[in-house]
């Protein structure tokens, strides 16, 4: 078997991508040390995604004409999935790759929208996002499973299924091993597809007037699934995120490389109010954060008025902990991490709220954290109804 170094994944986005499903195939092959190539099928690199979220592209679709690739992975995203679809290039590109007998692959809805009308799931059985399972039974068999697996082509149902689906394509390309070894880190659900849960303590009620007002920092190697899926879950609930860059530019280059281009900088988000500040993780990032006075000053203004904040991964224990934010609060971590919590006692749960404050494990836990959240604001059906249709 090929060395990771030598195998290399293109991943095509077009506006309209679902972000939660770039980001996290994206990320888990790149754990995987897979070479992976962001390709804009648009005239420009930087590409309007689903729910406001801006990404730049590392090429155009036609740069990568010529390069012959181990994997191809198509994200979802009805507008984004018509618009691959649509691009004559990349339907070449991907009929050529299937036809030589490699894995190609495809979630939400481009396993219906772009793989069926290109024929390539002919007598295959396939998935894909649960309403457009009728139209993807004109093309291939259904089949109602979170990760389906035919031969060369693996296809899967949407943004709660991605992290699977990553996975399933990193044990096809360098076997079950290193799926497992990438598997570990990103603490995933023990019980995907079943309601999530959330341990709270000290209720109180989260307030707001008209819709939410959210802010969430990013800075460079802050963690692009847990950041984009806590933007993008709280969108869909209809709460106003303001994403702001702690760094000296707006394009800020995450974890694994991926460059979200944020709204504005802390400065300028520093002249309002927040109803909710929440911290994505990574490392790095998470240090960043507990450097940036600016953000710090907002934080702690958070906790003495009493108001949401919270944190995921490393930021509860390298940002919350030494800036003094946890004081008298009970909080979670990403488990190799959670030694420097003076409070230990909740660090077994996933998700935890006490108060005003919500914290959360790592990447497989992102989703949760962020439907908690919505939760909060605007209560349990809400957030199952989110749950449900983003296959969590």
């Amino acid at each position: 078997m090929a060395s990771a170094a030598t195998l290399k994944a293109l991943v095509p986005i077009a506006n309209g991508t679902e972000p939660v499903e770039a980001a996290m195939i994206i990320d888990v092959l790149r754990r995987a040390e897979t070479v992976v190539t962001v390709a804009s099928v648009e005239e420009q690199l930087q590409i309007d995604e689903s729910h406001g979220v801006k990404i730049v592209a590392e090429a155009f679709i036609s740069d990568c004409a010529n390069t012959t690739y181990d994997l191809i992975a198509l994200p979802g995203g009805m507008v984004g999935a018509a618009r691959l679809r649509d691009t004559e290039i990349l339907e070449s590109m991907v009929k050529k790759h299937a036809q030589e007998g490699r894995l190609y692959a495809a979630i939400c809805a481009s396993p219906a929208v772009v793989l069926g009308p290109w024929g390539l799931l002919k007598g295959l059985k396939a998935t894909c996002y649960p309403s457009l399972m009728e139209q993807l039974s004109a093309y291939a068999t259904p089949v109602e499973s979170r990760v389906v697996q035919d031969g060369n082509v693996i296809t899967s149902r949407g943004p709660g299924t991605t992290m699977e689906f990553g996975l399933v394509l990193v044990e096809n390309l360098f076997g079950k091993e290193k799926a497992l070894e990438v598997k570990g880190p990103l603490v995933m659900r023990p019980d995907p597809g079943e309601a999530y849960t959330v341990v709270e303590i000290n209720p109180i009620e989260w307030t707001y007037s008209g819709s939410p007002k959210v802010l969430v920092p990013i800075a460079d190697d802050s963690e692009e699934m847990e950041a984009l899926s806590i933007i993008d879950v709280l969108r869909r609930a209809k709460a106003t995120v303001t994403i702001a860059s702690v760094e000296d530019t707006l394009d800020i280059s995450a974890r694994r490389k991926s460059r979200i281009v944020t709204e504005m900088f802390i400065d300028d988000a520093a002249k309002f109010q927040y109803d909710l500040i929440v911290l994505p993780g990574g490392l790095p990032g998470a240090k960043k954060f507990a450097s940036t006075e600016t953000l710090i000053g907002l934080l702690k203004k958070q906790k003495e008025l009493n108001r949401p904040y919270g944190a995921i991964c490393a930021s509860p224990c390298y940002c919350l902990e030494p800036c003094g934010l946890l004081e008298g609060k009970k909080a979670t971590g990403f488990p190799p991490m959670v030694h420097e919590l003076s409070d230990q006692s909740m660090i077994e749960y996933r998700t935890v709220v006490d108060g005003n404050l919500i914290t959360s494990k790592g990447p497989g836990s992102a989703l949760e954290f962020a439907l908690a959240m919505v939760e909060k604001f605007f209560g349990r059906d809400k957030a199952l109804e989110l749950c449900k249709a983003m296959l969590v």
